[in-house]
């Protein structure tokens, strides 16, 4: 969105100044290695959840949840050994471009999230044929989410507002979409975006899922369990998915003491305002049916022949 932030056009994509630097040094210095598990997403597209989802599948104890699966016993009992108790998935799923390959992180070991496995986590909203060639041609998985851009679009709207101090008015509504639907934006063009990982996993659907947002909505529990599969780390039984969608509901990540409060230190954005609300078709309270129908035209059009509908 133009106006809060200097944004730059770098082969075909736009960057903030906060963000091209450590965009580029993941091309040129991060190496993947095979088992390595990357989330990938334009923002503020569900990635968060997912997040907390992936990073609940694999830290998870190969025993847990077996059986009931999270129907027994008291619920804080049972979530004691859950790492998202105590950390903001951001923490447990550590950005290339923010934190990984920054300059600020040059003296810090490489993040390893994964205390119980040799498995690393991290988080892109880089393009794909924007990553280093190690991610490409490794082994590792790449577990990309999408959603209906239209609540992208008021997703982003409300993030980028919690920057802005209380005595300045809301970046203007119609600026920022008209911004948004000429393709700028942090990590935008967003068709492109989704477009670039839609085509990846049609060619290698082993290495690269394809999430939609409104999916995991719908059917969480099915999708969890899919995306268990695709990980590695088959669920044992319906319950143990019941488990990690419990754990990783909104509802609970935002009443959670470690997301309340505090100030994520590598994007500086409100650890709260990851957890708005989370819902599908919030576009209704914010835009015009004139805005509707451009944005869902230019889906339309931007997505033509290449057999996807978001």
């Amino acid at each position: 969105m133009v106006g809060i932030f200097d944004i730059y056009l770098w082969e075909g994509f736009w960057y903030i100044d906060a963000h091209l630097e450590g965009v580029m040094a993941v091309r040129s210095s991060f190496t993947a290695l095979n088992n390595d598990i990357i989330v990938a997403a334009s923002p503020k597209t569900g990635s968060t959840w997912v997040k907390a989802l992936v990073a609940s599948v694999m830290l998870r104890h190969d025993n847990d949840g077996g059986g009931g699966g999270g129907g027994g016993g008291d619920g804080e009992d049972e979530d004691a050994d859950d790492p998202l108790r105590y950390n903001h998935p951001n923490d447990l799923v550590p950005s290339l471009e923010l934190q990984v390959c920054n300059k600020k992180n040059a003296n810090s070991d490489m993040p390893n999230t994964a205390s119980n496995t040799t498995t690393r986590l991290f988080r892109t909203n880089i393009a794909y044929s924007q990553l280093p060639e190690s991610i490409k041609s490794s082994g590792c998985k790449i577990v990309y989410v999408t959603r209906d851009p239209k609540d992208v679009f008021v997703s982003m709207w409300h993030f980028i507002n919690t920057k802005r101090s209380s005595e300045k008015a809301p970046f203007p509504f119609d600026e920022a979409f008209e911004s948004f639907c000429n393709g700028v934006s942090a990590f935008g063009p967003f068709h492109e975006h989704v477009l670039d990982y839609w085509n990846e996993s049609l060619k290698s659907p082993q290495k690269v899922l394809f999430l939609k947002y409104e999916d995991l909505k719908r059917n969480p529990r099915g999708e969890v369990k899919k995306l268990a599969s695709f990980l590695g780390r088959p669920l044992a039984d319906d319950g143990e998915a019941k488990k990690i969608v419990r754990r990783c509901s909104i509802e609970r990540l935002k009443n959670l003491e470690v997301n309340r409060d505090g100030v994520d230190p590598w994007s500086d954005f409100p650890k709260s305002s990851y957890f708005r609300l989370g819902i599908v078709g919030d576009w209704k309270n914010e835009l015009s049916t004139e805005m509707k129908d451009k944005l869902d035209e230019i889906t339309r059009v931007k997505l033509e022949g290449f057999g996807l509908s978001i």
